[in-house]
């Protein structure tokens, strides 16, 4: 094994995704306009308030999201954007994992994604924000490999981000097993039961 923090996680993709699929209850919203459509003396002289567009959704190359994590015990909301995709060969997956066999017919993608904090309070522990991310090739999830992004160029570690405030950026990464021969990679990234945004990348 490559790396001693290096570790397969097979875990059951559909569940793990349905997670970051879940609605965030916009529909609320337009449950409680359509119950006052006639209540113009309550609202008269005040301001017109919309309501926050959903999360999530497909962005272009190099567009970028905001996010809300909490960080320790205080809310920090972040830009995100995926930057690359970089896929490897069934080579570089086999000397990752504990055991070969396990990587056959698949291949590594390491995601690099840039995050700038934009509010909140510098954080005291390392980030979690990064926990939003997973990884899909040709509509399946991938399998992650955790640690394993730790020394490749450009990507940091995130366990030396203590006191990391507002204004600084940062690029972590996540690596996962996918199917060899993907066409199209999809970088996702979501609030805890937020729908998640997407970037797409050639394989």
């Amino acid at each position: 094994m490559l790396h001693q923090k290096s570790a397969l996680r097979l875990a059951a993709p559909v569940a793990v995704l349905a997670l970051a699929l879940t609605a965030c209850g916009g529909g609320e919203d337009t449950a409680d306009t359509a119950d006052k459509p006639q209540d113009t003396s309550s609202s008269a002289g005040k301001p017109e308030v919309s309501p926050e567009p959903e999360s999530g959704g497909e962005l272009a190359t190099g567009e970028s999201a905001t996010g809300k994590v909490t960080e320790g015990e205080a809310p920090v909301t972040y830009e995100i954007v995926a930057q690359k995709a970089d896929v490897g060969t069934e080579a570089d997956a086999a000397k990752l994992v504990s055991d070969p066999e396990k990587a056959k017919g698949l291949v590594l993608v390491v995601a690099h994604v840039k995050y700038t904090h934009k509010e909140g309070p510098a954080l005291t522990e390392s980030p979690e924000v990064q926990r939003g991310v997973s990884i899909s090739a040709d509509g399946t999830r991938g399998s992650m490999l955790i640690g394993a992004a730790d020394d490749a160029a450009g990507c940091e570690d995130p366990y030396g981000l203590k006191g990391w405030k507002q204004g600084e950026s940062h690029v972590l990464c996540e690596t996962y097993l996918v199917p060899a021969g993907s066409k199209q990679i999809e970088v996702q990234w979501a609030e805890e039961n937020g729908e998640p945004f997407i970037w797409k990348f050639a394989s």
